[in-house]
């Protein structure tokens, strides 16, 4: 082996392999002469430069210069670029040619793989602070669960669950022009996360469930006339605004068993608003889509 390939080697050592133990290294197979890889160099730069915090790094390798790494790697064509992590390829990202078709591959590698970068750091340290604050949403202290997603929110304002605790919490508090606000704020690729969507849906349900002041009125239309779903609805929504989730729940399952179509199937869709602005993964939403499927499939 010649002195020159065993530079070669100790380079891709020190600047592929070792940075790839913890961090995804994009590398990019290149050379002098090839007009499409001086194209894709500034978006290869660019991405990772936005991903910097994410733990993802670029290294180059000039297949004239490094003709042994790109052997190698076998190496057909060029430009060609490998998501490198812990000394292995893990992806092929040459097909992505866009700043968007890249960062939509790294956002699911990296969704795979222990990557350990500052953006990861972050979320582990803040993870038990963003459980604190929904345990203390969910039990009702709304000023303290404010406080403690607005402190969130200025540490990471791009984490989607800190966002979505925040804009709930605003919600509960009864401003929901504040969280409407927020979550328009936010970069269109964010809202399609599941924790924006649960926001989304909150600041919905806020929107239509409006305070009534006479509960009772309502309870009297629906003693006299069981199908009155009209009254029903405005029930369901009175008691929603009021916290009362189970009877909100009672009275919009009701409606499903007597006319599961009534004003297209209204009191359906905003059942299962309120389920998912609760939460899918919290047992009171499981038992009410157990009655839920009671009812449609019986």
């Amino acid at each position: 082996m010649s002195a020159a390939d065993k530079e070669a080697i100790e380079a891709f050592r020190r600047d592929v392999v070792e940075p790839s133990m913890t961090s995804l290294v994009i590398l990019d197979f290149w050379a002098e002469w090839c007009g499409p890889c001086k194209a894709l160099t500034p978006v290869l730069e660019k991405v990772a430069a936005d991903y910097a915090d994410k733990g993802v790094v670029l290294a180059k390798i000039n297949v004239d210069e490094q003709k042994l790494i790109a052997a190698q790697f076998r190496i057909q064509s060029i430009p060609t670029v490998y998501a490198i992590f812990q000394g292995q390829p893990v992806a092929d990202l040459t097909p992505a040619r866009s700043e968007s078709q890249l960062k939509q591959m790294l956002d699911q590698i990296l969704r795979q793989l222990p990557v350990q970068g500052d953006a990861q750091k972050m979320e582990e340290d803040i993870a038990p602070l963003i459980a604190m604050g929904e345990e203390v949403l969910e039990a009702g202290d709304v000023e303290r669960a404010l406080s403690i997603f607005g402190q969130l929110v200025e540490m990471a304002p791009d984490n989607a669950d800190v966002v979505s605790g925040l804009a709930r919490a605003q919600v509960k508090a009864g401003d929901v022009d504040a969280a409407d606000a927020l979550l328009a704020a936010l970069p269109p690729e964010k809202t399609k996360e599941a924790p924006i969507a649960r926001a989304q849906a909150a600041v919905a349900l806020a929107r239509e469930a409006a305070s009534v002041d006479d509960l009772g009125a309502l309870r009297a239309r629906i003693a006299a006339d069981p199908d009155d779903h009209e009254a029903r609805f405005e029930l369901a929504g009175g008691l929603m605004a009021a916290g009362d989730r189970d009877g909100a729940a009672d009275q919009l399952l009701e409606s499903i068993a007597r006319d599961r179509t009534w004003n297209d199937g209204a009191a359906r869709q905003r059942l299962l608003k309120l389920l998912e602005v609760v939460g899918l993964e919290d047992m009171w939403v499981r038992d009410q889509r157990r009655r839920l499927s009671a009812i449609l499939f019986t």
